[in-house]
């Protein structure tokens, strides 16, 4: 019988520090078996021990759930955050978690509507169909044999964010120790203030509830399918929606489509993103591979907004605008208004002269742009030609770029999470898409 995730403290503790015995235990027995293999085998060899590691870190993060396994999630759609074979391993949190038994499902059921799920639906499986992070989803349905999905929030998951968030930054933290494969502490520090602030919001079904609606009602793209919110039977810990029939992407690439079919989709996606930012004015910032499914009539739905950010003008006519810059064939005017840009978003303060950032700026970021405008310098592209996302900038660049930051506009994290993240599905995928936009061209159509 499966159990609620552990809620004490101890009971928390004591599954990280089991994970960090097993991982390090692996770690001091890889490096003594590289030395004596050959150059030929330390890459498998390499290669296993990553898959090691991520197998580790997802059974630790299985039985927390809650804001650990959220970390899962969202480190395996991170592009080259972390290496392939533990990225592989963490990507089972998008959609195959361990679900919760009957009991407890009741018990939320009983506190958020004085009633057993069975009373409020004509039919309710107690079994989960789909798990992540927060919680997991039912089939459910009503009397007039409308087709549900219900996602039902983990048992006393709020209570342990604090707690989770500082055990999981120790876990990666000393991971990373003498380790080249993990991110340094500065990276990982960021990574989990940031997915802090996200957890709150998306704790918040009701918050939920009323992105969901938002959207629904003012998505108009043909080929996307946003769910629909049933209120009614919603709550802070409960949310009901239409249930849609799809795959997730690695169940539909098993299905080998073909090159149409990854075209296809992979052009839903790019224009899903773009219209988005340039139209609504909001993205969804969890663009991870469980939140789509591929719809067997040529349709997309996206899944779960419990994490959307509205973007002001102000950040989508500076981006806009740096985008423009970064094409242009003009050097000279490229960088003038890049660097105008970049003070705009606050990257950057004035004080940062037009030498400075011709000469230093633009050298520290030159792989970063290169990386961000490949898909852009024709009207089409393959995907399965896009570069990897760059893995490091020397210590000269960084240096000198943690000395001139200034920061960053509150929209940026959110938009390179779902960028970087839109970017990996169609490189996954394999798509040869039209990626001709309005910011290529300087303009911004969000005026809302």
């Amino acid at each position: 019988m499966n159990k609620a995730p552990p809620a004490s403290k101890l009971g928390r503790s004591t599954i990280t520090g089991l994970a960090l015995a097993h991982a390090g235990a692996s770690k001091l027995r890889h490096k003594a078996r590289q030395m004596l293999r050959s150059d030929d085998d330390k890459q498998a060899a390499q290669e296993r021990h990553e898959a090691e590691l991520g197998r580790i870190l997802f059974k630790a993060l299985n039985q927390l759930k809650g804001s650990a396994l959220k970390v899962s999630q969202l480190l395996s759609m991170e592009a080259d955050f972390l290496p392939e074979g533990i990225r592989r391993e963490l990507a089972k949190g998008c959609h195959q978690v361990t679900p919760l038994n009957r009991a407890l499902i009741h018990k939320v059921f009983q506190r958020e509507f004085g009633k057993a799920p069975e009373h409020l639906y004509a039919q309710f499986d107690a079994h989960a169909f789909a798990a992540a992070s927060l919680g997991q989803v039912h089939h459910a349905q009503l009397a007039d044999g409308q087709q549900l999905a219900v996602k039902v929030q983990y048992p006393g998951i709020a209570s342990a964010i604090g707690s989770d968030l500082r055990m999981l930054r120790g876990i990666f933290q000393t991971l990373a120790i003498g380790n080249t494969i993990l991110p340094r502490k500065e990276v990982i520090d960021r990574f989990m203030s940031e997915l802090e602030v996200k957890m709150g919001e998306e704790l918040d079904y009701e918050h939920e509830a009323m992105q969901l609606t938002w959207f629904h009602a003012n998505v108009n793209l043909p080929g996307i399918v946003i769910p629909k919110c049933l209120d009614e039977l919603s709550s802070a810990r409960v949310l009901t929606m239409e249930k849609i029939e799809g795959l997730h992407l690695d169940a539909w690439l098993a299905t080998a489509p073909d090159q149409a079919q990854r075209n296809h989709f992979g052009q839903l996606l790019f224009d899903w993103f773009w219209y988005s930012v340039c139209e609504l004015g909001r993205v969804h910032a969890d663009p991870h591979p469980g939140n789509f499914l591929f719809m067997p009539d040529g349709r997309l739905a996206v899944l779960d907004f419990g994490c959307t950010n509205k973007m002001s003008y102000r950040f989508c006519h500076a981006m806009a605008g740096s985008w423009h810059a970064l094409l242009m064939k003009d050097q000279v005017e490229r960088n003038r208004l890049l660097r105008l840009a970049y003070i705009d978003l606050g990257l950057f303060s004035d004080a940062v002269t037009q030498d400075e950032f011709d000469h230093s700026v633009m050298t520290a970021l030159a792989d970063l742009h290169a990386w961000k405008m490949e898909a852009f310098q024709s009207s089409q592209f393959d995907f399965s030609n896009k570069s990897p996302y760059p893995k490091t900038i020397n210590a000269e660049h960084s240096k000198l770029l943690s000395g001139i930051l200034a920061g960053w506009h509150e929209d940026v994290p959110y938009f390179d999470r779902a960028y970087l993240g839109l970017m990996n599905m169609l490189r996954r995928m394999g798509a040869v898409v039209n990626t001709e936009i309005a910011w290529t061209k300087g303009r911004n159509t969000n005026e809302h």
